[in-house]
C-alpha cells in the first residue's frame, strides 16, 4: 500500500478514504492521531492491526463538536457541559456512558463507557465535519513507541500500513490530552495532560481525583495509557530526578542525554548524543516525544538519561509519559 501525504487542498481525498473504510492519520494540537470511521467495525479493527495495539485497549472517539458527541453519548451531564464550554475544542478527553449499540465493541473494548475528544485543529475539524461522522483517534504510531508529533514520525512508523497522512506541521502541545472520567460519582483524571486536575476542579467547582491504580492483567482499561507499556524507544530510558546528578554519571558514546539547555552545556558528550528539551517545563512537554524518537534513530545509543521534573500538577503529564517510557527506572546516586 502506498501511504499518501495530504495537505489542506487535498482534504477531500482524505475524507473519501475514511468514508471507504481506509485509515488516515490526522493532526491535532497534542499528537497525531490514526483515524478510521468510528462506526465501521472493520476499519476500527484495522487500526489495532496497523498499530500492533492490544484489542482490549479502548479507543478515543474524535468528534467535531458536542452535537456530534450527543449522537453516541447516553447523556451529557451538567459537569460535561461545563468542561466542554471551557475547554473544547482543546486537549481534554471526556469519558461518558455510551448509547448501547451506537458504536462497535472494538471502539469501547466492550465497556459501557467511551471517551470523546474535540481537538483544537482546523484541518481535523474540517475533516470530521465533511465526513459527517466521528473517527477513532489513537496516536498514529507503532504501539509502545513514542507518540508522533510530526507527519514524518507517522510516516516512519506506518508507511505502507495506512492509506494516508494529513500533514498539519508539528503539533503545539506535544503530549496527549487529559482524560477525565465523568461516569463515576467523583470525577477522576485517568491520564494527565496539559489541562491539570486543579484547572478541572476550578471549572467544575468540585474536587477531581487522580487515578493511581493499575489495571489487572485480565482487566479492561477504561481509557488509553492505563495498562500497557507506552512511549518507549529502543534504548533503555533512565529518569534523572535531580539536575545535579547528571554530573555524577559516567558518560560514554553509547549514552544519550535529554535535558534543558543549561544542563546540556555542562555535560561532556558529542553534540549528537544530546537532545535539548528547551528552557522550561512547557518546552520539555512539547519536545519529549521528539527527543525519544531522535535517539531511536541512533542504534549506537543504548541508554538515554532524561531530566525529570516534579513538584507541581503541571509536571504530572510529563512525568507520566517519561515514567512509562522508562518503565519506572530512575537514576540512583552511587
Amino acid at each position: 500500500m502506498e501511504t499518501k501525504i495530504f495537505d489542506q487542498e487535498k482534504i477531500n481525498d482524505a475524507v473519501e478514504l475514511l468514508a471507504a473504510g481506509e485509515l488516515v492519520a490526522f493532526p491535532t494540537e497534542t499528537v497525531y492521531g490514526l483515524g478510521a470511521l468510528a462506526t465501521n467495525e472493520t476499519a476500527v479493527k484495522n487500526v489495532y492491526a496497523a498499530k500492533g495495539r492490544p484489542s482490549d485497549n479502548p479507543l478515543i472517539v474524535t468528534v467535531s463538536d458536542e452535537k456530534m458527541m450527543a449522537k453516541y453519548a447516553r447523556e451529557i451531564p451538567e459537569r460535561a457541559q461545563k468542561l466542554i464550554k471551557h475547554f473544547w475544542p482543546g486537549p481534554l478527553t471526556i469519558l461518558l456512558f455510551v448509547k448501547p449499540g451506537s458504536l462497535p465493541s472494538a471502539v469501547t473494548g466492550g465497556l459501557e463507557t467511551v471517551a470523546f475528544r474535540c481537538p483544537d485543529d482546523k484541518l481535523t475539524h474540517e475533516l470530521i465535519a465533511k465526513l459527517g461522522e466521528p473517527i477513532v483517534g489513537p496516536s498514529a504510531n507503532t504501539s509502545t513507541k513514542p507518540s508522533p508529533t510530526t507527519a514524518q514520525h507517522v510516516y516512519h512508523d506506518l508507511n505502507g500500513k495506512i492509506a494516508g497522512i494529513i500533514d498539519g506541521g508539528p503539533t503545539k502541545v506535544g503530549l496527549e490530552s487529559t482524560i477525565i472520567d465523568l461516569s463515576v460519582k467523583t470525577p477522576v483524571v485517568l491520564r494527565p495532560g496539559e489541562i491539570t486536575p486543579e484547572e478541572l476542579s476550578q471549572v467544575l467547582g468540585e474536587k477531581v481525583l487522580i487515578n493511581s491504580g493499575k489495571v489487572a492483567e485480565k482487566g479492561v482499561p477504561k481509557a488509553p495509557g492505563m495498562k500497557y507499556r507506552h512511549y518507549a524507544p529502543s534504548a533503555s530510558v533512565i529518569v534523572v530526578d535531580h539536575s545535579e546528578d547528571f554530573l555524577q554519571i559516567d558518560f560514554n558514546d553509547t549514552i544519550g542525554v535529554m535535558a534543558v539547555e543549561d544542563i546540556l552545556a555542562k555535560i561532556k558528550l558529542p553534540e549528537e548524543n544530546k537532545f535539548n528539551l528547551g528552557n522550561s517545563l512547557q518546552e520539555a512537554d512539547h519536545n519529549l516525544f521528539g527527543g525519544l524518537r531522535y535517539f531511536d534513530d541512533k542504534p549506537q545509543i543504548k541508554q538515554i538519561f532524561v531530566q525529570g521534573f516534579s513538584g507541581s500538577e503541571s509536571s504530572l503529564a510529563y512525568m507520566n509519559r517519561l515514567d512509562k517510557a522508562a518503565a519506572g527506572h530512575h537514576y540512583m546516586t552511587k
